[in-house]
């Protein structure tokens, strides 16, 4: 099996580095095309054995599983480069939310799959989110799934819902990040803890916190019952961030869906526009 990657920027590079490192994939079995170069030579140069192609068609032509790990803008260029050389054998997988299934399967003959992946997969956790094509038989989805299970846990979902399923799994871990960060900050600025000690314990509570939701049997609202006692200090903690955070994230949803209708409105228009003869 020779995977095959185009792009290789933030996240295409995250999904490389963690197949290598889960042992999914040798270096030896990726072959890596980026428009600037030099991004997949130093892949390359940590990782000895992995290919450096000198075009998008030469991953193509290399490949039996293809990543695009390109931005929306770019993905009608990308498919026109290599629709030719890609047959209905084999198998691509898109990371790219705004680009629906109907435009990869409308122009390319291969099997197809949308799979969106997380910044956590990089430390083989987290999920990712599975979006199968018609032409992907049971067997295939399994396949590409047992695949993936080496960095995540898969889960399928709906097209119609990966902007909120991206939200929460994708976008999630920022946001989370940004919460933490602004507890550090007061932490801080209220106390006087050095900013190490408070980030070494938000650090570790996040983990711990992590572990109780997945695999300690709670789930959010059970755990802040938990830790929470009538009249004590966690609930008046908790009582303020109520009062504080009150529609916070139902207006953080509602911006991130509109810039993914609006980036989705682009992919329709870059996969809509007919070819024009030449002058």
């Amino acid at each position: 099996m020779k995977a095959g990657f185009i792009g290789t920027g933030s996240m295409g590079s995250i999904l490389i580095e963690a197949f290598i490192h889960s042992g999914a994939f040798n270096p030896e079995q990726i072959i890596a095309a980026n428009r600037t170069i030099r991004k997949v030579e130093l892949l390359a140069e940590t990782y000895p054995g992995l290919q450096v192609a000198g075009s998008n068609r030469d991953v193509v032509l290399g490949s039996d599983l293809i990543f695009l790990c390109v931005k929306p803008s770019e993905f009608k260029k990308v498919i026109d480069e290599i629709k030719e050389d890609v047959l209905p054998s084999q198998l691509i997988v898109s990371i790219t939310s705004p680009v629906l299934i109907k435009h990869l399967e409308g122009h390319l003959p291969a099997k197809i799959s949308k799979i969106i992946p997380s910044i956590t997969n990089y430390v083989l956790s987290g999920a990712t989110l599975c979006i199968h094509g018609n032409r992907m038989q049971p067997e295939d989805k399994e396949w590409l799934e047992n695949l993936f299970a080496h960095i995540s846990s898969p889960i399928r979902v709906s097209e119609n819902y990966t902007r909120i399923s991206s939200d929460l799994s994708s976008c999630g871990p920022a946001f989370l990040a940004n919460f933490i960060q602004s507890f550090i900050n007061a932490a801080v600025e209220v106390t006087g803890i050095s900013i190490e000690e408070a980030t070494l314990l938000a650090s570790e509570m996040t983990l711990g916190t992590g572990k109780l939701l997945t695999t300690g049997g709670f789930n959010p609202a059970s755990l802040q019952k938990r830790v929470s006692v009538p009249g004590g200090i966690t609930e008046e903690g908790l009582r303020i961030l109520d009062d504080e955070l009150a529609g916070v994230f139902s207006r953080v949803i509602c911006a991130t869906h509109a810039k993914y209708e609006e980036d989705l409105e682009k992919a329709e228009l870059l996969f809509s526009l007919k070819q024009l003869p030449s002058q």
